[in-house]
């Protein structure tokens, strides 16, 4: 499947990609990560500040992360793999990081620059990581999906792994050729 036909089923069939596969793994990570990104990024703010924008964090990416999910779920098996990274790190934060900023405006968040650069940055990370986790069978949701635990016990090494992977590449592409006939 392409990235074009993944994207083009969510368009389709909103209901049945974003809702009914919506991703309760992703709700649960994103929403207690991000949570402690925005309280710790306001604590120069005061203690009351930064528990109120790490609750109002909470709150959205609870509800909103399971669609952010969904759709990276989606493109977990689409290809090529460096496309299907590259749409889900610009497509999710591009809506999300709107959506948390006009949230975070209208609650008056105190550190509201420092707090978005900093959930920017996360969801870089963490996109990339997710769509190289689901194509590893990892975080993901209904049919396919492994329990909870499961996929906690492989988290260690699906992070060493992610971390490693660029390294690894380099290396790969570094290295002498050898001939065809060498081989």
């Amino acid at each position: 499947m392409t990235v074009g036909e993944a994207l083009g089923a969510i368009l389709k069939n909103p209901g049945e990609m974003l809702v009914r596969r919506w991703n309760w793994k992703s709700a649960l990570f994103s929403s207690t990560l991000r949570a402690l990104v925005f309280l710790f990024a306001n604590l120069a703010a005061g203690w009351h500040a930064a528990v109120g924008a790490g609750l109002a964090e909470f709150l959205y990416r609870g509800v909103a992360a399971g669609f952010y999910g969904a759709i990276t779920q989606a493109l977990r098996e689409a290809e090529p793999e460096w496309l299907a990274g590259a749409a889900a790190m610009i497509l999710l934060p591009l809506i999300s990081h709107s959506i948390e900023l006009a949230i975070h405006l209208a609650r008056g968040t105190p550190k509201i620059v420092t707090s978005i650069i900093s959930s920017v940055i996360f969801t870089m990370v963490s996109t990339l990581f997710n769509v190289y986790a689901m194509r590893r069978g990892a975080l993901v949701t209904g049919e396919g999906g492994d329990t909870l635990s499961g996929d906690l016990q492989r988290v260690p090494r699906l992070i060493w792994n992610f971390v490693a992977a660029g390294p690894r590449w380099i290396l790969r592409e570094r290295a002498p050729k050898l001939p065809v006939e060498a081989r």
